[in-house]
């Protein structure tokens, strides 16, 4: 390597320790009498004083390292035995006992001090266990989940249940739930966070045992220990899935020592005071130059030392340094001595100086040692070399890298110091979930106002010492990122990519890849610092390349997702699996992106595919590999990297097919076709990546619908690729999580006001009252107190209009990469699925986690996004290309939310016609097969605010109660669409069979729901009248709400219907319109019938009302059914309404008597008299002015009117039917219909609904080829004529 130093170059090669040939030959460098006393000045003892010149042993390089071996010489004959200590049996070197001293599953890091939890309740234990005096060790808390750290002797006995504090001779402090534990439990000490330090302290000459939490004691927890024979404590944990710890028994130096406590593992004694003088002697070099023309020595500020490559120096450097190399292989020494003296020079002058400084010593570090695991701080990022060193070998094992760029979040607001930025605390005085803004500033009196304006200006101060951290932490990554840096070697910034993949994949939770290991909270510190640096790079090389994007343009190139440049592991893509894309798509590929697959290879994927062992080597290494290259053939072996047990499947295919790529502007011929294979992320260069003059490397395969021009560099594409999939995995679930905190305020605020109300009611009279009150309000204002500080903090760090921008802009990147896929057509199925879920979920956390503090509406260009994302919404719900249920799902729940609010419904109006109708026609699509319980719930709220009694918000009997989540779609205010409507009722008049299928299965799915429904609540009201104790199981509950709730929705979508295309019911005309009227007035009759008998089962089940059936009531369901006779009887036309009214009355199951319940009247009334006012005790739609207007009380009024004069009508006019000539299916019609060519007979109604199924006949299972009318005189005539 070749350092630097004013211009002058040097190596390690030039400068290593000389033979006794040359060594003469170098001392002639400086005079002898100036080496002599330069080399004395620098390797002097330090616990001598200086001797006289004339009785020293004159020094030279030849003697000079026996001098050293003096002045290193550590007088400690114990040194070989260190570790037999009384009091402490085992190992010198104290690790976790992975070979015998655990229980459960556990992951222990390669050092054997960090473990992780992969079982219920794994319990593992130290090597090393102590008898006598007094001992400490400490633990980071990784994790703040359930673990219980401390002691325990080796006959205790753990299982998956049981674990440390929970036997005899074990005890634990449990910093989750706050609590000590020994068989029994108490409370104990505060609780811990992720990044907190736990000490263990034993004092076995006392028997206490204690703890500390960052080096503040919790106060004794144990007394009185057992003792004495056989008696010896191990260190030891259990703790549950997933949470993660690291231990330190004193291979490194403790965090936070205790006077008088030593711990578990004996510092390095005598290597530490060798380093020491080393470092010392170092020091000298720094203050001490040489004059070789004067001959003298000159004292100087070490601060101003530079390094000018004097052959003596170098030399006295050499052996210094000869000496301190073998040493920092302990990581003892590295943060002891190291550290503390790098911190030394950074802290001493101006930070210019510290930087020069620091930079010289990592010079000297990389030209005379080689070290394997070298731990530096911040600062050493800056060097080059050190960087590259660092990415390549430390800073990504396990969690080292993320959490530079985590701010912990304070459980203990006094230890956060934020009392002191937030003096003065303020909460909203009204709940803020049910509007945008909660404090309503014009109710506050001056006191309100004048803490709200003081609880500012401190979150404004918490920020402003926020930005400094956050700044110094993107700055780390733009470091990281650098790819300038490649001086005869790999670029920062292609290292980190490597890195940065891996990670993603162990974090993936995939088939065959470890757990989540990295904490979400350090996932989303991480991903808002590497959008800053990766925006700032990405806009830096838009300034010195104009062709390129902005970064406010991003998105990733949809080529980058089937050319096999990015390992998506085994992340699902749209259209399925990756093997069987390229199968099926093989053509597309070939045709739109110019890439071929050779079939051999093909194949082998397949058989790859099915198999779901690995395959051994040797038949790996046999398999055809062929590569055509420009003018020969180039073989290319198997890799060893296609064997890992992490990758699966699809990746086994992806890295196995050989990829043709080929020029698109030219013919193809055979020369020109280049094979190229899949490389791992550790097998990538810089040009597999950012490509070349004959190689576009991420971007091979660009289909025809993309830009030539690049968009930026593609190794910042792959680093925006990684950040979706970072949101994807666990930065939304940690956003949506954080909220809790403001949940928190606004209960406790609530419990407040509602404690000082009971104060001021309370009579004075009642002390022990009062005293009770007063308790309850400190206690609540202090936690208050306490929450409003931790508020400020998260809105500070997580739920910042900065943070906002972050997640909008990953919004954007996600719609435009989105719609750039679409236009690839089929190869649209190679997208993986996150992208989706990223931009479904970014907008929700925007909409939900963000305000009401920042809105989305500021956030620039919201109603173009808004529009673009209802676009991808309405087009990709019902997308075939999709294949994935749990993405559709996604998308069809998405939808279905976004019609819920006015800003995103006016979006979801404002894309183009031809995708609106497009939707519209997905939508009414027959249930049959598909999730249509979603789909009808989007019609639903494309009508809500225009049906019979649909305007309210929450249902009448629920206005009382307070709800869940007043944020929740279902609750929001109507707002219905008339243009989507008026798209339906076009699509419905559209075609003979798109609406006879859409009700036939909107009809089925009711008759469905309503049954079971309605066998559910036989089931409830069963056990509710059991006389012994019973439950009703709460998952049953809940089902059956859900059939009510869907059978009223489909009810309203049957009112819709009915009002928007009347003719589809009333014009007899249509062929199938008779049936799908019978089949509607029969399940109207049976709803009715059903919700409206005297002291019937619903009655009694809404009375119960429990838990869980809520929402059953009488209002929802009846108010759907007279809407949709209202619009039957009472706004159709007089032929139409002529045609509802006898089928209505036909159908067997009509009373009369249902039909009055509505307006609550026991009997029909006699005609031509007033109607009686109702009973208060019963249901009546005048009893909810609130909801129906009176225009709709006296349609209702009015068809009542109308069905009691045509039911007597009917009933004159009707005439006995024989048996014989009832309909042999329903009994209810007579014979109307005869089946051709088997001559059997039905009414119309019954035979019509069975052809929409099945084209047999009821009786002979003959195929029914044609249906004719039938009359009983016309074939009674036939068959006299015939005799």
């Amino acid at each position: 390597m070749a350092s630097k130093g004013s211009g002058v170059s040097f190596s390690r090669k030039s400068y290593r320790l000389t033979s006794d040939a040359e060594k003469s030959r170098v001392t002639g460098i400086v005079q002898e009498k100036l080496l002599n006393d330069y080399l004395h000045r620098i390797f002097s003892s330090p616990e001598h004083a200086p001797t006289a010149a004339t009785s020293r042993k004159p020094l030279n390089f030849q003697n000079l390292p026996e001098h050293l071996d003096q002045l290193l010489h550590v007088d400690n004959e114990d040194e070989e035995s260190q570790g037999q200590v009384e009091g402490r049996l085992g190992p010198s070197t104290v690790v976790l006992d992975h070979t015998g001293g655990f229980e459960g599953l556990l992951l222990v890091d390669d050092d054997l001090l960090g473990v992780i939890g992969h079982s219920n309740f794994g319990t593992i234990r130290s090597t090393t266990c102590v008898y006598k005096g007094k001992w400490v060790y400490e633990v980071l808390i990784s994790s703040q989940g359930l673990m219980q750290i401390g002691w325990c002797t080796i006959n205790c006995r753990f299982n998956q249940e049981e674990g440390v504090g929970d036997t005899h001779n074990s005890y634990a402090y449990d910093g989750n739930r706050v609590r000590k534990w020994n068989v029994t439990t108490t409370n104990y000490g505060k609780a811990w966070a992720a990044g907190d330090i736990v000490s263990c302290l034993i004092d076995l000459d006392d028997g206490t045992l204690s703890f500390c939490l960052n080096g503040v004691s919790l106060g004794t927890a144990f007394e009185n220990l057992s003792r004495g024979l056989g008696m010896a404590y191990f260190p030891a944990i259990s703790l549950s899935f997933k949470e993660s710890v690291a231990f330190n028994f004193g291979s490194r130096p403790l965090r936070y020592p205790v006077a008088g406590y030593r711990p578990l593992q004996d510092p390095p004694r005598a290597d530490l005071v060798r380093a020491q003088k080393l470092l010392g002697c170092f020091r000298a070099v720094l203050s001490v130059e040489l004059d070789p023309v004067e001959g003298r020595l000159v004292e100087k500020d070490s601060s101003e030392w530079q390094l000018q490559g004097q052959p003596t120096v170098l030399l006295t450097l050499a052996h210094i340094f000869h000496r301190f190399a073998p040493l920092l292989r302990k990581v003892y020494l590295v943060e002891a001595v190291l550290m503390s003296f790098l911190r030394g020079v950074v802290e001493a002058g101006t930070p210019a100086q510290a930087q020069s400084m620091v930079r010289q010593v990592l010079d000297l570090l990389w030209l005379f040692m080689e070290i394997h695991y070298l731990r530096l701080t911040i600062a050493i990022l800056r060097h080059d070399k050190s960087r590259k060193f660092l990415l390549s070998n430390v800073l990504f094992d396990v969690l080292r890298s993320v959490v530079f760029f985590y701010i912990k979040s304070p459980l203990r607001v006094e230890e956060a110091g934020l009392q002191e930025l937030i003096p003065t605390t303020w909460w909203p005085h009204r709940s803020s979930r049910e509007g945008k803004d909660s404090k309503d500033v014009k109710d506050e009196t001056a006191e309100e106002h004048r803490r709200r304006r003081a609880y500012e200006r401190g979150c404004q101060r918490l920020k402003k010492r926020i930005e400094v951290v956050e700044e110094l932490q993107v700055q780390i990554l733009k470091l990281l990122l650098n790819n300038k840096d490649d001086n005869g070697g790999e670029a920062s910034r292609y290292i980190f990519l490597t890195k940065f993949r891996k990670f993603l994949q162990e974090n993936a939770s995939g088939r065959g890849n470890m757990p989540m290991l990295c904490p979400p909270e350090y996932m989303v510190c991480f991903l808002h610092r590497l959008i800053s640096a990766l925006r700032y790079y990405w806009d830096e090389y838009k300034a010195s390349n104009p062709r390129a994007s902005f970064s406010e343009e991003a998105y990733i190139p949809p080529q980058v997702f089937y050319n096999g440049k990015v390992d998506y592991f085994d992340l699902q893509r749209l259209g399925g699996l990756l093997s069987h894309l390229r199968k099926t798509l093989k053509d597309d590929l070939a045709s739109k992106a110019n890439i071929l697959i050779d079939p051999l290879e093909l194949q082998a994927a397949t058989m790859d595919d099915l198999d779901e062992d690995e395959e051994p080597a040797p038949a790996a290494a046999q398999r055809p590999m062929q590569a055509l290259a420009m003018g020969g053939v180039l073989p290319l072996p198997r890799p060893s990297w296609l064997s890992s047990p992490t990758l699966g499947r699809a990746n086994r295919f992806l890295s196995t097919a050989a990829v043709s790529l080929m020029t698109p502007r030219r013919p193809l011929t055979t020369s020109e076709k280049v094979k190229v294979r899949t490389l791992s992320a550790e097998q990538r260069t810089r040009e597999d990546i950012e490509g070349s003059h004959w190689n576009e490397g991420l971007l091979l395969g660009r289909p025809p619908e993309e830009p030539e021009q690049p968009l930026t560099e593609n190794s910042l594409l792959e680093v925006l690729d990684g950040a979706v999939m970072m949101y994807n995995l666990s930065v939304h679930q940690q956003l949506g999580k954080m909220v809790g905190v403001s949940d928190d305020v606004n209960e406790y605020a609530m419990a407040l006001r509602d404690t000082e109300d009971k104060l001021r009611r309370c009579p004075k009279r009642r002390k022990d009252i009062l005293t009770e009150l007063t308790k309850s309000q400190k206690v609540f204002s202090e936690k208050l107190d306490h929450l409003s500080r931790r508020l400020a903090w998260v809105h500070a760090t997580v739920y910042s209009q900065e943070k906002m921008l972050d997640i909008y802009w990953l919004l954007r990147v996600c719609l435009r990469t989105i719609e750039h896929g679409d236009r690839t057509g089929s190869l649209f199925a190679f997208m993986p699925e996150f992208y989706l879920s990223v931009a479904i979920n970014s907008y929700s956390a925007l909409k939900n986690y963000f305000g009401p503090v920042h809105s989305m509406e500021e956030l620039p260009g919201y109603e173009e996004t808004l529009t673009r994302l209802a676009a991808i919404l309405a087009k990709h719900f019902a997308d075939t290309r999709i294949v994935g249920t749990d993405i559709r799902d996604s998308l069809m729940q998405a939808l279905a939310s976004y019609v819920c609010y006015p800003h995103s419904l006016r979006a979801v109006e404002r894309i183009p016609e031809e995708q609106r109708i497009a939707m519209v026609r997905s939508l009414l699509a027959p249930y049959e097969q598909r999730p249509w319980a979603q789909t009808n719930w989007i019609l639903v709220r494309l009508w809500r605010g225009c049906g019979f009694g649909y305007r309210y918000t929450r249902l009448p009997h629920l206005l009382k109660t307070k709800p869940e989540d007043a944020n929740l779609p279902s609750l929001q205010k109507p707002c219905p669409s008339t243009l989507l409507q008026q798209h339906m009722a076009d699509l419905l008049r559209e075609g003979p069979d798109v609406a006879p299928s859409f009700l036939n299965s909107v009809l089925n799915q009711l008759n469905w729901a309503f049954s079971e429904f309605i066998g559910m609540i036989q089931e409830i009201q069963q056990a509710a009248e059991r006389l012994e104790r019973n439950f009703v199981d709460s998952r049953q509950l809940k089902v059956c709400a859900t059939c009510f709730d869907l059978s009223v929705s489909l009810l309203r979508v049957l009112e819709m219907t009915i009002t928007l295309v009347p003719e589809i019911f009333l014009d007899w005309a249509r062929p199938t319109s008779e049936m799908l009227l019978r089949r509607l007035a029969q399940l109207l009759n049976q709803v009715l019938n059903r919700v409206t008998a005297e002291r019937n089962l619903f009655d009694r089940v809404v009375t119960l009302r429990l838990p869980g059936l809520e929402s059953v009531d009488h209002y929802p369901i009846l108010v759907a059914v007279t809407g949709i006779l209202v619009r039957l009887l009472v706004h159709g036309p007089a032929s139409g309404t002529e045609r509802a009214t006898s089928v209505l009355l036909a159908d067997p199951c009509f009373q009369l008597r249902s039909i009055c319940y509505l307006l609550g009247q026991p009997e029909p009334p006699t005609p031509g008299t007033a109607l009686p006012a109702p009973d208060r005790k019963r249901f009546s739609l005048q009893s909810y002015t609130d909801y129906i207007s009176v225009e709709e009380l006296a349609q209702v009024e009015q068809m009542l009117a109308h069905l009691t004069s045509a039911s007597a009508q009917a009933a004159a006019a009707s005439l006995p039917t024989s048996e014989e000539d009832l309909c042999p299916i329903c009994y209810a019609h007579p014979i109307s219909a005869v089946f051709q060519p088997c001559g059997h007979k039905s009414c119309k109604a019954c035979i019509n609904q069975h052809l929409m199924n099945n084209k047999d006949c009821f009786f002979c299972k003959a195929t029914i080829m044609s249906v004719e009318d039938w009359e009983k005189a016309a074939s009674a005539s036939t068959t006299s004529s015939a005799a």
